[in-house]
């Protein structure tokens, strides 16, 4: 049983005892879903929950501990010692089952892990680690093997209202006994821009009424305002070393590729609040070479001289060369030509297929070259008509290999198609 202090944070006092009180994370813990059926079932397995802070990790752990009447306890990956991880085991072996919430598990060292795993594999510890990190990056294929992964998302709107309306109710452990008003724009300020983070409109919400004072009527009105000077407004999720990172690059990356110059910019301007100048400059360039890159050489070419000129201006007028080789690039003509040829290329040299090179390629500077054949029949490209001449350069096992397959996409990709033809 935990004990609720009003001292604690209403998002903490707030927390689920049982999957009926859980908000949001439908797709998991609503009847049917596999970890209400779990819990029917009473075949619980370790699982990791995974997504950004403040969307219910910690409460659907605290929700399935009160529904199986199982003891919780809580601990850091990070912070807490491998000493305080024993207890817990201990505490296991005497008591029974122990459902362990191990925050920041993406942080387990391994001496840490390789106490735990045993008793993971008996069952007298259910591990829920919770991490924003995915976990088939960051965490260890050991701990990984023995968990089912969850994935959370952030909370819609409507759902942060229905928890700041419980909240507001709940005389035990809410904010039942204070008589507030909540005007529509305050409310709206809470469910909509805490970025799906129910921990933080929650704990907004009682810093608003907390430090409101009350009017002649004896009420507390939340305002917009109010509401805005509270909340920490979290514009977008951004974390430079987890997924939110990796996904505004790719969708960065992707609306340039899919022409969508909008979306382009909308991540380009992410990137740019969340500090990622450096990220974006490196990203800019990719797409230039890769997504576009014959189609449109100027295109990409320009890409570089963008790159350039913000670096030299710096933020915040580095956004406007940039924001130009965004827009041009997105509504380019695209070819990924160049890296399809040089990957199908790789493919076959890491596969083995290389073979020998011909012998009139081989290099012919040194004494005794010729003796060994080594150059002797190769044709100098410039002492014949337009400076090309019919000879073998690939190897024997490859002579008939096209790595270069040409989508005439632009004039000049088709020009280059008609050159390789001659070529050929």
């Amino acid at each position: 049983m935990r004990i609720i202090m009003k001292n604690q944070p209403l998002a903490y006092r707030m927390r689920p005892t049982c999957l009926e009180e859980v908000v949001g994370q439908q797709h998991l813990v609503a009847p049917g879903k596999i970890i209400a059926r779990m819990i029917t079932a009473k075949q619980l397995s370790s699982m990791i929950l995974y997504g950004p802070p403040g969307i219910g990790k910690t409460s659907i752990a605290s929700a399935i501990a009160g529904t199986t009447k199982y003891a919780f306890r809580t601990l850091n990956a990070a912070t807490d010692t491998k000493k305080e991880l024993q207890i817990v085991i201990e505490e296991a072996k005497m008591s029974g089952t122990v459902i362990l919430l191990l925050d920041e598990i993406h942080r387990l060292d391994k001496p840490k892990q390789d106490f735990l795993l045993p008793h993971l594999e008996n069952g007298r510890v259910i591990l829920i680690g919770a991490t924003t990190e995915n976990p088939y990056i960051a965490i260890n294929p050991a701990i990984r093997s023995r968990t089912q992964i969850f994935e959370l998302i952030p909370l819609t709107p409507e759902e942060i209202h229905q928890a700041l309306k419980r909240a507001l109710t709940d005389e035990t452990k809410g904010l039942g006994n204070y008589n507030v008003e909540i005007t529509d724009g305050a409310m709206h300020t809470f469910t909509h821009f805490s970025n799906g983070d129910v921990r933080s409109s929650l704990n907004a919400l009682e810093l608003a009424v907390k430090s409101t004072p009350e009017n002649e009527d004896r009420k507390i009105i939340i305002t917009e305002e109010i509401a805005g000077n509270c909340l920490q407004r979290k514009v977008f999720a951004h974390d430079k070393n987890g997924d939110q990172h990796y996904d505004v690059i790719s969708a960065f990356q992707k609306s340039i590729r899919g022409s969508d110059v909008d979306a382009a910019l909308h991540y380009m301007a992410r990137l740019i609040e969340a500090g990622e100048l450096i990220t974006l400059i490196r990203r800019l360039l990719v797409i230039a070479y890769e997504d576009i890159g014959l189609a449109n050489p100027a295109g990409a070419s320009r890409a570089v001289l963008a790159v350039q000129a913000a670096e030299k201006l710096g933020l915040p007028e580095a956004r406007i060369p940039l924001a130009n080789a965004v827009i041009e690039l997105a509504l380019s003509p695209k070819s990924n030509t160049a890296i399809l040829s040089i990957d199908a290329a790789l493919s076959d040299v890491r596969q083995g297929k290389s073979g020998n090179i011909p012998s009139h390629l081989q290099d012919a500077h040194y004494q005794g070259a010729q003796k060994l054949g080594r150059g002797t029949h190769y044709q100098y490209p410039h002492n014949y008509p337009n400076h090309w001449v019919k000879q073998q350069y690939l190897p024997d096992t490859l002579k008939h290999t096209q790595y270069f397959h040409p989508d005439p996409t632009s004039k000049f990709e088709e020009a280059l198609k008609e050159q390789y033809k001659k070529f050929q």
